[in-house]
């Protein structure tokens, strides 16, 4: 019998705006009512569920539907916090989970509880449909992927290895969209790799003093001066085997100049600023700290910036790098992330790239689908230190619009891309799994 999509997307809508109304900020995170929310419904499905506490009113949530074990797992795994809210900047409310205008609007609509709900429907309808297993399916909603994981992915992989277990994975890191550069497309990325997340903490120390008298020791004056040789600093673009299988893809496709012409390609990276940042090592400014009072010249000034390395680029020798671009002794540099290691690599020629790129290209003959890379963080990078094709996919044409979602003011997901990310992930979980 066929599934009766207008009921399945109704109940998604449901779902999510309800789920949007659970305040998983981070910090402080508190996830526990989500995992607890998300995994009421697979209990009454008759689904079997794990809570695992990481931390107080911290919870990992295991799902599972067991195969017969002819293949190994796969993981549908997504996060359940969110980033903070400014809330005077939205002009609608951040945690109502607003259904207008067909979009659904909320912290986390795409960031990244819209595909957590288009994985948990795929779990449901494949009890639902008594689909014949050939592996095991683990949906895993795991908390703290917005500070760093260590009370979530992190944790987990140390603590319970048996939930990681799996040979395949699909999380967050990549989605399709509806243009690239100023040519309209239907462009879908699947993350194979991402940078590292390498947060710097800059501090500088000076002499205090009255704020009306000339003063050659100012703290803050020596941070603006560091951080502007930083804004101004001129990187190379690096080329990794990733990224070159990515533009020979979108070259094959007419998005691209060819690489053999190189001047081309180099002007195409440098005008997208998302394109830039997957052939670059990137820093931004993203917090400053200085100074007591209007009249006190500050001892101590801070500034943090949020600096994401290429696959193979050394943390350490990053920072030896931006010491010397500084060239002050009295900023210091120092990291401020946890060090969980390098990213590590994983193939992308596997049997779930496949099957995504068939399951994609038969319901839009005209897709385009690429191996990508990740230009921020995401749990995958520790399942694939363990040798796991991790995938990052969310599996909609996102505009340019839901793209400026991602920890930006009115976040939203378009209701007609909630109902499309059910329907492509239920097919390509299907498929792997029968």
């Amino acid at each position: 019998m066929a599934i009766d999509w207008p009921a399945v997307h109704r109940e998604a809508l449901d779902i999510f705006a309800r789920y949007l109304q659970i305040d998983t900020t981070n910090p402080p995170g508190n996830e526990k009512p989500a995992a607890r929310f998300l995994g009421a419904i697979c209990e009454a499905e008759g689904i079997p569920v794990e809570y695992i506490e990481t931390a107080p009113n911290r919870e990992v949530l295991v799902a599972r539907l067991r195969g017969d074990g002819s293949k190994r797992p796969i993981m549908l795994c997504n996060h359940t916090d969110v980033v903070p809210v400014e809330e005077q900047y939205w002009s609608v409310p951040a945690f109502a989970g607003l259904v207008q205008d067909g979009r659904v609007y909320g912290r986390g609509a795409v960031d990244m509880k819209g595909c957590g709900v288009m994985q948990l429907m795929a779990l449901l309808l494949l009890k639902r449909e008594g689909v014949p297993l050939r592996r095991d399916v683990v949906f895993c909603a795991v908390p703290d992927e917005e500070a760093g994981s260590d009370y979530g992915m992190a944790w987990l992989c140390e603590h319970r290895p048996d939930v990681v277990d799996v040979e395949y994975e699909l999380s967050e890191g990549a989605a399709g969209t509806t243009r690239f550069g100023r040519q309209e497309t239907r462009l879908f990325s699947v993350a194979t790799n991402e940078k590292d997340i390498c947060w710097l903490k800059l501090t500088a120390v000076g002499r205090p003093g009255h704020g009306s008298v000339p003063h050659a020791d100012n703290s803050a004056v020596y941070l603006v001066r560091a951080l502007q040789r930083l804004t101004d600093w001129e990187r190379p673009l690096i080329f990794t085997p990733d990224t070159e299988a990515y533009l020979d893809r979108l070259a094959e496709a007419g998005l691209m100049p060819p690489r053999s012409d190189r001047k081309a390609v180099e002007e195409r990276i440098r005008r997208s600023p998302e394109l830039l940042a997957m052939f670059q090592n990137t820093l931004n400014l993203t917090m400053l700290n200085a100074g007591i009072k209007a009249n006190v010249i500050p001892a101590r000034s801070e500034a943090v910036i949020d600096c994401r390395l290429l696959p193979g680029q050394s943390k350490r020798e990053w920072i030896r790098q931006v010491r010397e671009r500084i060239g002050d002794e009295r900023v210091e540099v120092e990291l401020l992330s946890p060090d969980h290691g390098e990213p590590a690599a994983v193939p992308w020629d596997t049997e779930l790239f496949r099957t995504i790129t068939s399951v994609v290209k038969e319901a839009m003959e005209d897709a385009v689908v690429v191996p990508g890379m990740t230009i921020g963080g995401t749990d995958n990078r520790f399942l694939r230190e363990r040798g796991i094709p991790a995938y990052g996919f969310i599996p909609c044409l996102l505009s340019p619009e839901e793209r400026r979602g991602f920890h930006g003011n009115d976040e939203f997901l378009t209701v007609e891309n909630l109902n499309l990310g059910c329907e492509l992930m239920y097919e390509i979980v299907r498929r792997m799994v029968s």
